[in-house]
């Protein structure tokens, strides 16, 4: 059992502040009234007010939301499948050339990646925008998601598949109504981590936006570049706060899932 010591307590406390106080800060220096946003003038919402008329960012924010929904959508059907395929299938030829191209991404520095996408789609002709975003964040959180899915697959009980299948169920059918509700959890905490991954990338976007494609982070950076505003501070305290939101309610709906599900192992126990 843990011991807590001065030294622990400090130790953490210090950790905590070192993560956590920069965005406590932020936030509270977006209800600054001065535009100095190192000078208290007093409490106000006045800039977020004002960040609603800024039709730079709010069109910058609607990209970077599309984007991120399509390529978590897109990330999270292809590293389930790949999951799948490492998971129930280990021996086919090209298995090993195959699982380093998916976790490839994991380890490879934004900037070489970002680079590599750009020279392909410059190679194939294929014009950059919004597209060419959502294909790299695709690319780039696909394997995380085939991460949190192998995870989950590893400790699958197979018997109940190979029950279901012996009651006459086909393998797709199986796995719509068997497997994939049982690693449903696995699935949505990869969505949102991919979804997460999106909103915040910068560098991969930077190499494959274009014209009429600039996403909020890449607004972000060019207007801090010339000074910090108290609008910037607004939009960082809704993006912390969107994915605070997603966060909690993944995390409650986990909650609920294993519940049930040891509720019904339980009374499944009972009954047998």
């Amino acid at each position: 059992m843990l011991k807590w010591t001065r030294f622990n307590i400090v130790s953490v406390t210090l950790g905590f502040a070192f993560l956590y106080l920069p965005i406590v800060l932020l936030v509270i220096f977006s209800f600054n009234e001065s535009k100095l946003v190192t000078v208290w003038g007093g409490f106000s919402t006045k800039w977020y007010v004002s960040l609603m008329s800024n039709q730079a960012l709010l069109d910058a924010a609607w990209v970077t939301l599309r984007v991120g929904l399509l390529s978590a959508t897109f990330a999270t059907i292809l590293g389930t499948m790949a999951a799948l395929t490492l998971v129930r299938y280990t021996r086919f030829r090209g298995r090993m050339l195959f699982s380093g191209m998916v976790y490839a991404p994991l380890v490879m520095p934004e900037v070489i990646t970002g680079l590599s996408l750009l020279l392909l789609f410059v190679a194939i002709g294929l014009d950059r925008g919004f597209w060419t975003i959502t294909l790299a964040h695709t690319t780039l959180t696909m394997c995380f998601v085939a991460v949190v899915v192998q995870s989950r697959l590893l400790s699958f009980d197979h018997s109940i598949e190979e029950a279901a299948q012996d009651l006459g169920a086909p393998p797709v059918r199986t796995f719509f109504e068997i497997t994939l509700p049982i690693i449903a959890p696995a699935v949505l905490s990869g969505w949102i981590l991919a979804f997460t991954l999106s909103l915040d990338d910068l560098v991969i976007a930077s190499f494959t936006s274009g014209p009429g494609a600039t996403t909020l982070p890449m607004r972000i950076y060019s207007q801090v570049r010339l000074g910090v505003t108290p609008e910037i501070n607004a939009v960082c305290t809704i993006l912390i706060g969107v994915v605070a939101f997603g966060v909690i309610c993944a995390s409650i709906i986990t909650k609920r899932r294993e519940t049930q599900r040891q509720r019904d192992e339980r009374a499944a126990a009972a009954g047998a």
